[in-house]
């Protein structure tokens, strides 16, 4: 995200908009990228997961430190959707050689959403909360089925992305609780949390050391412009999963949303397929949504 905001749609909006996203902006590009109530085992998975050195002994220590984390990842191992050999695992170190480590660090960070939520510092922003973690879960399970049925795209690593795409929204309403202002008019909020969101979560991504496919998947999550041949890619799967995940109880309305949609042609996905998949996806993004969840 460039600290340059000065020529953004936001001129036009009231000074305080223009003055905190600003401020945004010229915290991401010194680096200065912290989630206040973000929980300490997550930024601890996080580095574990990112040193070459750490040892798999290591990475159970680290994830067995949190016992709900723990459980989670068991409940994920144990999933209908990744357990296809219908064989229970027990242990933990069984559970993370089974998911592997970026379903470890999607759980670890879906852990820590759900955490914030019930951080007393956020208080009144439940609602925001609420939603930006169920949306994270259910585009994290789209993500991966896409990823795995309709595309070569790593499907953990997909579903990764999917649990990060709504990193910036979540940076946003921790910096905006010291501003009550912004909650005067919540349309006000509304506006930075729409149109910022993804450029701060490629920020986000890029400072804690994330692939660049990634990122820019974060970054181009609504960009639905590009068309041409090709087989999908991170950027498409996230894009495409985001606009399922938004209809997950409106079967009917993907066909509007579908119209002459260039992500969705990339998928070969045309509103009869796309119903097709949804249904016959249904139970696995439920039980994916139930096991990251709560």
């Amino acid at each position: 995200m460039s600290a340059n905001v000065t020529s953004t749609p936001l001129q036009n909006s009231p000074n305080i908009a223009f003055e905190f996203v600003r401020s945004l902006a010229g915290e991401l590009t010194a680096g200065k990228v912290d989630l206040p109530s973000f929980p300490e085992i997550a930024i601890r998975v996080r580095r574990i997961l990112s040193d070459p050195k750490s040892t798999s002994d290591q990475v159970v220590r680290v994830v067995g430190s949190e016992p709900a984390l723990a459980a989670r990842l068991m409940r994920i191992a144990n999933s209908a959707s990744l357990n296809r050999s219908g064989r229970q695992v027990g242990d933990l170190r069984t559970a993370i050689n089974r998911i592997g480590y970026n379903m470890v660090r999607s759980a670890a960070i879906s852990f820590a959403m759900a955490q914030i939520r019930n951080a007393n510092k956020l208080a009144g922003l439940e609602r925001y909360l609420k939603d930006i973690w169920e949306c994270s879960t259910l585009v994290a399970a789209y993500s991966l089925v896409l990823a795995r049925t309709y595309s070569k795209v790593n499907p953990d690593e997909a579903m990764l992305a999917g649990v990060m795409h709504g990193i910036g929204k979540l940076y946003v309403l921790t910096r905006a609780i010291s501003h009550p202002e912004l909650f005067v008019d919540t349309a006000m909020l509304d506006g930075i949390l729409k149109d910022w969101h993804a450029s701060i979560g490629k920020a986000i991504l890029e400072n804690w050391e994330f692939s660049d496919e990634m990122a820019a998947a974060v970054g181009d999550q609504n960009d639905h412009t590009r068309d041409g041949p090709g087989a999908p890619d991170l950027r498409d799967v996230i894009a495409m999963a985001i606009v399922l995940a938004s209809h997950h109880t409106d079967a009917d309305g993907i066909d509007e949303a579908l119209d002459g949609l260039a992500t969705a042609k990339r998928f070969g996905l045309n509103k009869e397929r796309a119903r097709l998949m949804m249904r016959e996806c249904a139970a696995e993004v439920t039980a994916l949504t139930n096991a990251l969840g709560d």
